[in-house]
């Protein structure tokens, strides 16, 4: 399994557009491209895909931009990695390859299948909130603002 720049970069975005458009409103491709140093033009075909996915919206014009589709307690880190294109598997064996002669005897299969599982489930089990959550979290204990209750 490898990560793309796609991948990573859908991630960094949507975590950028968690933050800045925490009241639903709409956010631009400039501001998030600048935001997080990433090219506009790239960061356009990225947001096509997650919104062909249903993770985010649009809205055309002068104060336009994008907008999750949904609650950030559901959308996972999952989602928006499949919504990018990204392979998640961590090998590629006899499931992707038609005519492999090992299908059914590979005795190292179910190994590399269940460390793709793992991975998966990992990452589903992460969501948006949780991310900003842990990072406020992160941000109080390091400026002394935790509660010690």
């Amino acid at each position: 399994m490898r990560i793309t720049t796609r991948g990573r970069y859908a991630l960094r975005a949507a975590l950028a557009l968690a933050q800045l458009g925490k009241d639903g409103s709409p956010v631009s491709i400039n501001n998030l491209a600048e935001q997080e140093n990433i090219s506009s033009v790239f960061l356009e075909q990225i947001f096509f895909r997650l919104r062909k996915a249903g993770i985010v919206s649009s809205v055309r014009g002068p104060g336009g931009g994008f907008y999750f589709a949904r609650p950030l307690e559901q959308l996972t880190i999952k989602a928006i990695l499949d919504a990018a294109g990204e392979e998640l598997d961590v090998v590629l064996c006899d499931k992707q390859q038609k005519d492999c002669d090992r299908t059914g005897y590979c005795l190292s299969h179910s190994i590399w299948t269940g460390v793709s599982e793992l991975i998966n489930n990992y990452f589903q089990n992460i969501t948006l909130a949780s991310i900003l959550e842990n990072n406020k979290k992160a941000k109080e204990f390091i400026h002394g603002t935790a509660n010690s209750g």
